[in-house]
């Protein structure tokens, strides 16, 4: 178990628990009383400790090693699913995966941002960070799913689309912008959630749908706080100051009328218990789904432009 900073009381008590649970087998005592009364005490600490979260400790949270990404939920809330490869163009970018899906007897389309667990997988998948061959392949996939009135499930987990020379030489603005484009205008039903971070632009070029969700323990923002400290302060040190200002939680997106709901987590995060969490998302997919393919086309079409049109709006009198 990898634990977090803010974490580490929790982790004391759970160590002591583990070492009496292993003196008690050893030794062929009865500790059951003192166990208990241990286990309450972690759970009361680790209810207060996530009820009072700070933003910057959300956005560690949402970092977490062992953290669900896209595939583990995919495999997980999927009855059958074939991985499609390639932008048709330049070539197939690890750092956005996709592929046709059935959950419970409904086919769709599902699209993501993976990350890594390791070095290696870290280094092909690029951290999560996609070239513009990942939001084309990603437009291909939906397009497909389009043709075929598949509806459209995506999972934006990214820090950022890749910043590199090359991702510039190739087009990266113009590929997300034609996603931006393209998501407005698609005929079938479009969900959208956050499992992890949504930076930017990178995380934007999948996320323009009829309904947007957030874990509880995510973020979704124009910048990450470690670059706005690095842009305000000249330093990264003033990140958690960054991520205050930024209001990036999905508490705040709620409160902005960003997203339309967050999806609770397991008391101390995705990571503790993800076939529970997988188990939430798939509910929310299938209720959200019956509902959005209830809708004409095109009225869905123009529900989707108008929630978006209305974001940003003020009024001046």
């Amino acid at each position: 178990m990898n634990y977090l900073d803010f974490e580490k009381p929790i982790a004391e008590l759970e160590s002591k628990l583990s070492d009496m649970q292993q003196l008690a087998i050893e030794n062929n005592v009865d500790v059951s009383d003192a166990v208990k009364s241990l286990e309450d005490k972690i759970k009361t600490l680790k209810k207060e400790t996530y009820q009072n979260l700070t933003r910057w400790q959300r956005v560690q949270v949402s970092r977490h090693p062992d953290r669900p990404y896209t595939l583990d939920y995919i495999y997980e809330i999927t009855n059958k699913f074939i991985e499609l490869h390639g932008d048709r163009a330049v070539k197939d970018d690890k750092a956005m995966v996709g592929g046709l899906g059935e959950i419970d007897g409904n086919p769709v389309m599902i699209i993501g941002h993976q990350k890594g667990r390791n070095t290696k997988q870290r280094q092909l998948r690029n951290f999560g960070m996609a070239n513009p061959d990942g939001y084309r392949k990603a437009l291909r996939l939906m397009k497909i799913a389009e043709k075929f009135n598949v509806p459209i499930i995506t999972f934006i987990d990214t820090p950022g689309a890749f910043p590199g020379l090359e991702a510039e030489e190739r087009g990266q603005a113009e590929a997300i912008a034609k996603n931006l484009k393209e998501m407005f205008l698609l005929k079938v039903p479009v969900i959208c959630i956050v499992i992890g971070e949504g930076a930017s632009g990178g995380a934007l070029g999948i996320a323009i749908g009829d309904k947007v969700f957030m874990l509880e323990n995510t973020w979704y923002s124009v910048i990450s706080p470690e670059s706005c400290s690095s842009i305000l302060w000249r330093s990264w040190d003033y990140k958690e100051q960054a991520a205050e200002a930024l209001k990036l939680t999905a508490q705040d997106m709620l409160k902005f009328g960003l997203i339309d709901e967050i999806i609770k987590e397991p008391l101390g995060g995705a990571h503790i218990a993800p076939s529970e969490m997988s188990k939430k998302i798939k509910k929310v997919i299938l209720e959200t789904l019956k509902n959005l393919q209830a809708l004409d086309p095109i009225e869905r079409m123009d529900l989707r432009i108008e929630k978006f049109s209305k974001m940003g709006v003020v009024v001046e009198n």
